[in-house]
């Protein structure tokens, strides 16, 4: 029964969030099992371009290290940030949530490269927590109980504890900085004099994952609009 509510609860999470975590796990569990090896996951340029494994390019964002405390503080933050993105501003724009990956994806695995990084899960989650960190400047977050702080201060804390906890500055700092350019695009630009909107969703992705706009100037049949019950 509890694996059931378990099952329920996850279900409930929006979309790109639970599939998004739903890999994390999967990923990290077949390494444990080892169905998988890190060295099938990591991103190397030469394999990818050299020998067609291009799920490199993915599985890359998806390996967050062997189970134990760093896998579940990333997850916890992978978890959290991702559904307050997806269900606060991103609410009913899941193809925009999408393409914020996408734009992200590709400009960490860009600047992975120069950099040497291998693993960009940790890049993204960082970028996660920049992007709703400053969409929520005002709101006060408790980071373990131990501080209090506001929002936009969290990402830096998330880099701090993560130097703690053995992993590179880079990788953070990656993220930090990829957020910033999505969040600069997106929300300081256009609203600049002269600004305009520069990240443009691709249509398909709306049509493919967003549900379809009403017509404001569509006009239901007589039989369907609201009315008396008829016998």
């Amino acid at each position: 029964m509890a694996w059931q509510g378990l099952a329920t609860e996850f279900l409930q999470v929006p979309a790109v969030t639970r599939t998004y975590t739903a890999a994390c796990i999967l990923t990290t569990a077949a390494v444990q099992l080892e169905l998988l090896s890190p060295f099938q996951l990591y991103f190397n340029p030469h394999l990818v371009f050299r020998k067609f494994q291009v799920w490199r390019l993915i599985t890359n964002f998806l390996f967050f290290g062997p189970l134990g405390f760093s896998f579940f503080f990333n997850m916890l933050f992978v978890f959290r940030y991702c559904r307050m993105l997806e269900e606060g501003s991103f609410r009913g724009r899941t193809a925009d949530f999408v393409f914020m990956f996408l734009f992200g994806g590709l400009l960490m695995t860009l600047l992975g490269f120069l950099g040497s990084l291998f693993f960009l899960g940790q890049a993204l989650t960082a970028m996660l927590v920049y992007v709703w960190s400053r969409r929520s400047p005002g709101v006060r977050v408790s980071f373990f109980g131990l501080l209090t702080f506001r929002a936009p201060f969290l990402p830096w804390a998330l880099m701090g504890f993560s130097v703690l906890l053995g992993s590179s500055i880079l990788v953070d700092l990656l993220g930090i900085a990829v957020g910033h350019v999505y969040y600069f695009l997106e929300d300081v630009f256009p609203n600049q004099p002269g600004g305009k909107r520069l990240l443009l969703t691709p249509s398909f992705l709306k049509l493919l994952l967003d549900a379809p706009e009403e017509d404001p100037n569509y006009r239901p049949l007589p039989e369907e609009q609201p009315g008396p019950l008829q016998q």
